[in-house]
């Protein structure tokens, strides 16, 4: 054979063999990339071809499909209370990626779920009918919470201590998710939402974590209990009044200047929210041994899944004694969620024990077959020791019976808490953040509860700003909705 034709040959075949390794390539690897684009617009098509499956708090479906007219999606979502549940439920929109709820199922929600094929739907390549979310919201709670925080900017949370069910989460301001389902209208409702300064897009009680104040002073008390720097929380600690803070000439103050703050045990440094106390304190632990116990609670963990992703909460590093004294009273860079807060107050609750939160408590095929109990893989870890979590409620019920967190107090149960007023902005010039965490237990049914509520913004005065004040009437109207 002539050479140049036996390399035209091989040249010809080799770019046929090219186009076949291409042709190859993109019809099993780019092909499913191209399958899975969020912007494909067949997926959208067979996503609302059909209704999608639902939400279910309490037996009763918070969400639903409805039928659309002149356009080739068939069905959009709907909402039942969306503004009540929107921190929950999240939003799945025909222009938008899905959030919470709907966007960690959606593939149980719009029937792709491998768990969800039959073998016909196998043979048939069919999608399968969709499955069902059942939350561990309850109604009650999640009420009360919406409604007390009314026109307030906040979070709040509620957790059964014994459990780890989610009761309740609740930011405000809230938004309706049925806004943002329709394509043909999404878009302008988005607009407005992110151009909304009380961005009532961010979830406030998973997934935006601010200074906590001086509830974070549970966490340094546990500390100091479980490292034997004091025996018990009625042991005078050496906390001189005013302690100035390490390598400064700055007294770190307290809010009650007529308060026994001087060489107060923990129970009367809570009872008083003595910072005094509590900064000294953090730096007679150490930051290793406090930022220890923070993470025990929960504290730096980027990957804590209720399932939704909830923004870590965080104790800093890296700091000198004076900046180690401001974080033993929730200030410098530490900064928690409702969540967290709730977390805290879960595990001094439980005896020390903390389960591990969760808002869903099983997924569900469409005739209501059990694919996944949460219930049953919840996991138990001890924070503390049981006589530090017994020492802790003791001086928590201290707080409630005769401190700082009176506006707590529930008639027929037992209540502990911690008050807390987070100073933020240049020199303090920013309205505080108003803090309460607390727990419940009903003295006839059994019943308990742990909550957090954090209010970043009201109309009330900035000399009226306190977490007795704004916070613990929420707690309250949660707790009370809880121990029913």
């Amino acid at each position: 054979m002539n050479k140049t034709i036996r390399r035209a040959s091989v040249f010809a075949l080799l770019l046929v063999l090219a186009l076949l390794v291409r042709a190859t390539w993109l019809q099993f690897y780019d092909g499913q990339a191209l399958a899975d684009d969020n912007d494909n617009r067949r997926n959208a098509i067979a996503t609302y071809s059909r209704p999608l499956g639902n939400i279910i708090v309490a037996g009763d479906a918070i969400t639903g499909s409805a039928r659309t007219k002149g356009s080739d999606l068939a069905y959009k979502r709907t909402y039942k209370d969306g503004e009540l549940y929107a921190a929950v439920t999240g939003y799945a929109s025909q222009a938008y990626a899905p959030t919470q709820l709907e966007g960690i199922y959606k593939d149980l929600l719009n029937g792709t779920d491998n768990r969800l094929k039959t073998v016909m739907d196998t043979v048939t390549g069919e999608r399968a009918d969709p499955g069902n979310v059942l939350t561990t919201i309850d109604p009650a709670v999640q009420k009360a919470a919406y409604r007390a925080l009314g026109d307030k900017k906040g979070g709040a949370v509620a957790i059964d201590p014994k459990t780890g069910r989610i009761l309740a989460a609740v930011s405000t301001p809230s938004y309706d998710p049925s806004s943002l389902t329709d394509a043909s209208t999404a878009g302008k409702a988005w607009k407005t939402l992110n151009a909304d300064k009380d961005k009532p897009l961010t979830n406030r009680a998973l997934r935006q974590p601010l200074p906590p104040g001086s509830t974070f002073k549970l966490v340094v008390a546990a500390a100091a209990l479980e490292d034997g720097l004091y025996d018990g929380v009625d042991q005078r600690t050496s906390s001189p009044d005013p302690y100035t803070l390490p390598g400064t000439v700055r007294p770190l103050e307290n809010e009650n200047k007529s308060a026994p703050c001087k060489n107060a045990s923990i129970r009367v440094a809570l009872q008083y929210s003595c910072n005094n106390v509590f900064g000294k304190m953090a730096v007679d632990l150490g930051q290793d041994k406090v930022k220890a116990m923070a993470e025990k609670f929960g504290f730096n963990d980027d990957e804590l899944d209720v399932p939704v992703r909830a923004y870590a909460s965080v104790y800093p590093s890296g700091m000198d004694k004076a900046q180690t004294a401001l974080t033993g009273i929730g200030q410098f860079d530490v900064t928690a969620t409702p969540l967290q807060m709730a977390m805290v107050s879960a595990a001094i609750a439980n005896g020390g024990k903390l389960v591990s939160p969760h808002m869903v408590s099983q997924i569900t095929d469409s005739g209501g077959d059990v694919l996944k109990d949460y219930d049953d893989s919840t996991d138990t870890q001890e924070i503390i020791s049981s006589t530090t979590a017994e020492q802790l409620q003791s001086a928590m019920e201290t707080v409630v019976k005769d401190g700082t967190g009176t506006n707590a107090l529930i008639d027929g149960a037992t209540v502990g808490g911690k008050t807390g007023t987070a100073q933020h902005g240049e020199n303090n010039s920013k309205t505080p953040y108003a803090w309460f965490t607390s727990y419940g237990k009903s003295d006839s049914n059994g019943k308990e509860v742990a909550v957090a509520v954090m209010v970043e913004q009201s109309d009330a005065a900035r000399s009226e700003v306190s977490g007795n004040g704004l916070a613990a009437p929420v707690a309250k109207a949660m707790m009370q909705a809880a121990l029913k």
